[in-house]
């Protein structure tokens, strides 16, 4: 089964200790076990761009995202294991889950 695991900080400027290696590490354990599916990591939060469309379909436009929340998504990674346990496994393991980091798992709708 599929699940999206959600790297979220809890602000724009959260730094849990993290380095580039150990995203890099998380990436290749990924990989090397085979569940991988897709990830990215998102550029900075300032250059996001919110649509909404109305009743009429008129499109409005505002800079950055439409919700005020203090979490900040910082990027996602699609896995593809057996069950919801072993995507909370996955998560844990998660550099973006240490120090006040979460990260939120889905599972993906297939339709």
């Amino acid at each position: 089964m599929k699940y999206m695991l959600l790297i979220n900080a809890p602000s724009a400027d959260f730094d849990n200790g993290c380095v580039v290696e150990d995203w890099v590490r998380f990436g290749a354990e990924m990989k090397d076990a085979g569940v991988w599916v897709s990830g990215h990591a998102l550029a900075d939060l300032t250059t996001a761009t919110s649509v909404a469309v109305d009743a009429d379909g008129q499109r409005s436009i505002t800079d950055g995202p439409l919700a005020e929340t203090r979490e900040v998504l910082g990027g996602f990674e699609v896995i593809d294991v057996p069950d919801l346990d072993a995507a909370l496994d996955w998560a844990a393991r998660c550099p973006g889950s240490r120090g006040g980091g979460s990260v939120v798992v889905r599972p993906i709708a297939e339709f």
